[in-house]
């Protein structure tokens, strides 16, 4: 049987902002693991150090004390420039708001991230082939030349989806994904989102949502810094699988 593999693992990862008086603990010794394909939701209230996590987890911010090993590798101690290359090679965003180049069609967006690799450096055609198969697996075949201004909140989520997609990260990392959405839209994500998983790609996802937390195989609940709780979210995701490989 051969032996799951661990993408995330936080041991007793800690977080200050300030200094003396003024200081406040963000996290307080988080210890968590993810393996490899799995879809977990991490939430809490206001002031739990959900989005403290995510940066960390994200590349985008370092812990005070711990260790973060992402995919088999210590980065808690990187520099800027190495967390940027790691950004880049390992991880796939989506965020609340898409943060997609306004003038910019919606195959350029997704071949942006290329930019910053190797792949950069190779023929266009190429990468723009590769775009154009992502654009098509998340049902954009035909809005590729779009500006996001010509194209709706889905639509551009789903453009934000298929830039996460393209250097093939180890983890997608999505930040409220449905948070900028109407009701149908959101679970229009939250299909393509459960068609991603089933075809192997480990998603972790803040939501301050119950109803879309509960979309994921586990739940880590935070409060004040600390894991609070761990909920196992059934089977849900396997029952709804025919619906969600039809999308």
């Amino acid at each position: 049987m051969t032996a799951q593999r661990t993408i995330i693992e936080t041991i007793d990862v800690t977080k200050v902002y300030g200094m003396g008086d003024i200081s406040v603990t963000a996290l307080k010794g988080i210890n968590m693991q993810i393996e490899a394909g799995e879809f977990v939701a991490i939430m809490g209230p206001s002031g739990s150090g959900k989005s403290t996590l995510m940066h960390i987890l994200g590349c985008l911010s370092q812990p005070n004390s711990g260790e973060y090993i992402l995919d088999g590798v210590d980065v808690s101690h990187l520099d800027k420039a190495q967390l940027a290359g790691v950004r880049n090679k390992k991880l796939g965003f989506i965020f609340q708001a898409y943060n997609l180049l306004a003038r910019t069609s919606a195959l350029r967006n997704v071949t942006l991230p290329l930019l910053y690799t190797h792949e950069g450096n190779e023929n266009m055609e190429a990468r723009d082939e590769k775009a154009r198969t992502i654009l098509e697996m998340v049902g954009l075949a035909d809005r590729m030349n779009h500006q996001p201004h010509e194209l709706s909140g889905g639509q551009q989520q789903r453009v934000a989806i298929a830039r996460a997609l393209i250097n093939d990260p180890v983890l997608v990392i999505a930040d409220e994904p449905t948070g900028n959405l109407d009701s149908h839209s959101g679970e229009e994500i939250m299909a393509l989102l459960h068609k991603l998983h089933l075809q192997g790609t480990t998603i972790v996802m803040v939501t301050h949502d119950p109803k879309i937390a509960a979309h994921t195989q586990r739940t880590i609940n935070l409060i004040d810094g600390l894991v609070d709780n761990i909920t196992h979210n059934g089977k849900a995701h396997i029952e709804k699988k025919v619906e969600y490989e039809a999308i």
